[in-house]
């Protein structure tokens, strides 16, 4: 068994979680410290679910767990843009990861089943 920041997913993860790091620090004060500690600390605990996923024979439900984590993740993103706190150019940047981590979770998620 590998490392777990070997993985291709906790890498971009770990990539997400820098970036959404960078944007929040620009947040307006009443999302910064409400939405944008919610984001950061979404976003550490799907990274802790990764790591539980790959030590663990019995993966299922805790990829189920990752899976339903990147969702809420996709949300906050979401409406951080709509209420005009990251720009579209960072909005479709970040976006790009969640989706690559999503995809990626979803393979993961796949490859146990078969």
């Amino acid at each position: 068994m590998g490392m777990h920041y070997d993985l291709p997913v906790y890498k971009s993860c770990y990539d997400l979680l820098l970036e959404i790091f960078q944007f929040v620090k620009n947040f307006g004060r009443e999302y910064k410290y409400t939405v944008g500690e919610s984001l950061k600390k979404q976003t550490i605990d799907l990274l802790t679910l990764i790591f539980r996923a790959n030590s663990r024979p019995d993966k299922e439900h805790v990829l189920q767990e990752a899976r339903e984590s990147i969702e809420v993740i996709r949300l906050f993103i979401r409406l951080m843009k709509d209420m005009h706190q990251i720009n579209l150019k960072t909005f479709v940047q970040v976006n790009k990861k969640v989706e690559e981590v999503s995809k990626q979770l979803t393979g993961w998620q796949k490859a146990m089943r078969k």
